[in-house]
This record gives C-alpha cells, sequence and structure tokens, in this order.
C-alpha cells in the first residue's frame, strides 16, 4: 500500500462546498484528516485556529 498526504488549504473558515469536492475527487480511501493547529494571541488571552489541513489518502 502507497498512502499521499495532500495539504488543502483554510482561510478564515472552512469552506464545505470546496472541501467537499476536494474530498469527492480523491481516488483512494482517506485516512485521516489534520489540521495545522497554530496559536492566536489577542489582547484578552489566546486562542487556537488552523490554517490548513493535511489528508492522507491509502492508494492502493
Amino acid at each position: 500500500m502507497k498512502y499521499k498526504v495532500h495539504k488543502f488549504p483554510v482561510e478564515r473558515s472552512v469552506d464545505s462546498i470546496t472541501l467537499e469536492r476536494f474530498l469527492n475527487g480523491i481516488e483512494g480511501h482517506i485516512i485521516s484528516i489534520i489540521p495545522n493547529i497554530i496559536p492566536k494571541f489577542h489582547m484578552m488571552g489566546a486562542t487556537a485556529g488552523f490554517n490548513y489541513l493535511l489528508i492522507i489518502e491509502r492508494i492502493e
């Protein structure tokens, strides 16, 4: 088995229509979707966000 990693960029929020088209275009099996977590610092405290998704595909 071979694996392929795709990087799906995310601007401010996930565009569900674009993500759906991307996932339906993948020919293999989707193993995992991993967000890249980044810290965001604000005047009142810190939160977390993400800037892209890693999508792992298994190719037979």
